[in-house]
């Protein structure tokens, strides 16, 4: 599986801005997605992830209530949809792709990584 992440760039606080992870490959469909990120001189964070069937979604308590993960198998894309942002959301942007969401929660278990994105969110 291959991943492209796109959408990122500059965005004021309190703004929205959308990913997108546009994946190629085999059996899409068949994997869980998620998306973290690493802020500059912190560790990569998990963000979001959803399983394989798009039923079950899993954020982190920084974004609860503000990002949300979905996907369109159709399509071969997964989409983080980010509102409200805060400056402390600026970082680069990735998606990952695994066999459990629920794994992928806890920070294990990413078979495969896409390119990362810069998302910037001013003040």
């Amino acid at each position: 599986v291959q991943l492209q992440a796109s959408g990122g760039g500059l965005a004021q606080a309190g703004g929205p801005l959308r990913l997108s992870c546009a994946a190629s490959g085999r059996a899409f469909s068949s994997y869980a997605m998620g998306w973290f990120r690493k802020a500059p001189g912190k560790e990569r964070e998990f963000v979001a992830a959803i399983s394989w069937s798009g039923g079950n979604t899993y954020y982190a308590d920084s974004v609860k209530g503000r990002f949300t993960i979905s996907r369109d198998s159709a399509k071969n894309a997964v989409y983080l949809q980010m509102n409200s942002l805060k400056p402390e959301d600026t970082a680069v942007y990735y998606c990952a792709a695994g066999m459990s969401a629920v794994n992928m929660y806890n920070g294990r278990g990413m078979d495969y990584w896409g390119k990362g994105t810069q998302v910037t969110v001013s003040s």
